[in-house]
């Protein structure tokens, strides 16, 4: 049988018009935002983020279609200054909107130098910039391009958006071969869902499990080619501290389901020591002292997950996760901590009482054992700060008991 196929499925199947993009309603509807700059001939520069296979290269190119721009395109990953510059030469100087769109791939690629650079042919016109980040562009984008364009996000594609793609793939593959296959119902939502957002990598999938399978794609042809982990964990990405954010306010929040939850995704993204430093991070954060003996606890189980190794790592932190949500909550730790720093960024507190010296030989100082309670009163802050007040006890029972006992022995 003759291979009728001359590139990937999913580059055949690039939508060609506006009507044609699979999500991002926000953008491309028929009330989003680009589809009105288009409809009213605007194109400014733009900062496309989101995740890989949202569709953030070929929205490019249709927009300078449908602008009637031409279009170079370049990506940060190997194209330099000068790439930029022999753009710029073969433009003839086009200005305004029949003029010329440079579609920048991993502008986080471009040190701040080289996207400082840019900036002088943003101001004079010779080139619209559309420029795709999988980064945080707020984090990775020199600011005074950010200023200069409009930041649109692209969102994960949900199951439903893909579903359409994979019906309208199968047809495309059975003309190209000459073939009658079919996809039950419950693959086609394995396989979209599979995506995990990514239309290129459900329709990456497809094509390989169309050639697998007999008359029908079916779930067992789908799953047997696929790896065990499935997402867009980036360990060095946004998308990672999006991960360890997730875990720490589902932790926060109480839901013992969405940590552990956000817990497997991290691990099975590889990240055993993030989720170990961010459980920690949470145990004292957050817990604190509304339940003080939870930090050693969570330090036990990060210890025995190291011990252990994946994958039986992953009950001791599951049950750290556990513990941590259902636990009482109290973060009077964390703001006396940073009451504390606010006020020595101030310049406050540069010098220590005198009593409590050694230069001074404690000169004054009273030693709280010999007192009743053991307790005496005296100033410890220094002087410009001796009333601040950095510790408010929280409204747990750990802290209002011990709130109701130090009442009681500092008014005797």
């Amino acid at each position: 049988m003759e291979n009728k196929r001359t590139s990937p499925l999913a580059q055949r199947m690039r939508p060609e018009t506006i009507d044609d993009i699979v999500g991002q309603k926000h953008l491309f509807g028929q009330n989003g935002a680009v589809r009105k700059m288009l409809e009213r001939g605007y194109v400014t520069n733009m900062i496309f983020f989101g995740p890989p296979g949202t569709g953030k290269t070929t929205a490019a190119n249709i927009i300078a279609k449908s602008a009637d721009m031409q279009i170079y395109r370049l990506n940060a990953t190997t194209a330099s200054l000068s790439d930029v510059r022999e753009v710029i030469a073969s433009t003839d100087s086009i200005y305004g909107r029949d003029g010329v769109l440079l579609y920048l791939d991993e502008i986080q690629y471009f040190n701040k130098k080289q996207q400082q650079s840019l900036l002088e042919f943003l101001e004079d016109g010779r080139i619209t910039l559309i420029a795709s980040t999988t980064e945080n562009p707020y984090i990775y984008v020199y600011n005074a391009i950010i200023s200069r364009s409009a930041v649109m996000e692209f969102k994960s594609l949900s199951a439903d958006d893909i579903k359409p793609l994979i019906i309208k793939a199968i047809g495309i593959l059975n003309d190209e071969n000459g073939m009658i296959k079919e996809i039950d119902a419950e693959a086609l939502s394995y396989v979209s869902a599979c995506g995990a957002g990514d239309a290129r990598r459900a329709l990456n999938l497809i094509e390989n499990a169309y050639h697998v399978a007999d008359e029908v794609i079916t779930v067992d042809c789908i799953s047997s080619l696929m790896p065990k982990v499935v997402g867009s964990f980036d360990a060095a990405g946004v998308v990672h501290y999006d991960m360890l954010s997730a875990l720490q306010k589902s932790i926060r929040g109480s839901d013992p389901d969405a940590a552990v939850f956000y817990l497997a995704k991290i691990l099975e993204g590889g990240d055993l020591i993030g989720a170990c430093r961010r459980l920690q991070v949470i145990a004292a954060e957050d817990i604190g002292l509304a339940y003080p003996q939870v930090i050693p606890i969570v330090r036990s189980c990060v210890e025995m997950a190291f011990d252990l190794g994946m994958p039986e790592a992953r009950l001791p932190l599951a049950d750290a996760a556990i513990l941590l949500a259902t636990a009482p909550k109290s973060n009077s730790g964390h703001d006396a901590i940073m009451a504390a720093t606010e006020c020595l960024e101030k310049g406050k507190g540069q010098n220590v009482p005198p009593h409590m010296r050694p230069s001074n030989n404690f000169d004054g100082y009273k030693y709280p054992h010999v007192y009743p309670n053991h307790y005496v009163k005296q100033q410890y802050l220094p002087d410009d700060i001796k009333n601040e007040k950095f510790y408010v006890y929280g409204d747990n029972k750990t802290e209002q008991s011990a709130k109701v006992y130090w009442d009681k022995i500092k008014q005797d």
